[in-house]
């Protein structure tokens, strides 16, 4: 949601995959001393544009994969849309964008924090650039 958020704002670059999708708000309301409960969809969640994210999720800026655990099959790695009953969302974005991956052979603890921090000290070399040169 924060993601989606800092997205619609440009206050952001979203970097990473995919989210999960869960964009709906559920409330358990009791139903009396046999032990049993409603489960209500009451509420959905939007981006500040009016943008849900159920079932779609939050489609980052740059797709930048984890490494190989990214590879895993879909049926262990599922997404809100994947799961039975779900409720549907607006229709997702298909972004058909390059997902960046490690370079074979090369071990990171978290590849998409490092990405992120690259980008991050790009932006501040040349904000630097264009700082110094409008001085002169």
């Amino acid at each position: 949601i924060v993601a989606g958020a800092l997205q619609d704002h440009k206050r952001a670059t979203v970097v990473g995959m995919t989210s999960f999708g869960k964009g709906s708000v559920q409330t358990i309301i009791p139903l009396g001393e046999g032990g049993g409960a409603l489960r209500l969809t009451t509420a959905r969640y939007y981006t500040p544009s009016g943008h849900s994210i159920q079932a779609t999720g939050i489609v980052p800026d740059k797709a930048v994969s984890q490494g190989t655990d990214d590879d895993t099959p879909k049926a262990i790695r599922p997404s809100e849309a994947d799961l039975p009953g779900h409720l549907t969302g607006e229709a997702a974005k298909k972004q058909k964008q390059p997902v960046i991956t490690p370079a074979p052979g090369k071990k990171y603890d978290d590849f998409q924090l490092a990405y992120a921090l690259d980008m991050l000290r790009g932006k501040q070399t040349v904000a630097a650039i264009v700082k110094s040169a409008s001085a002169n």
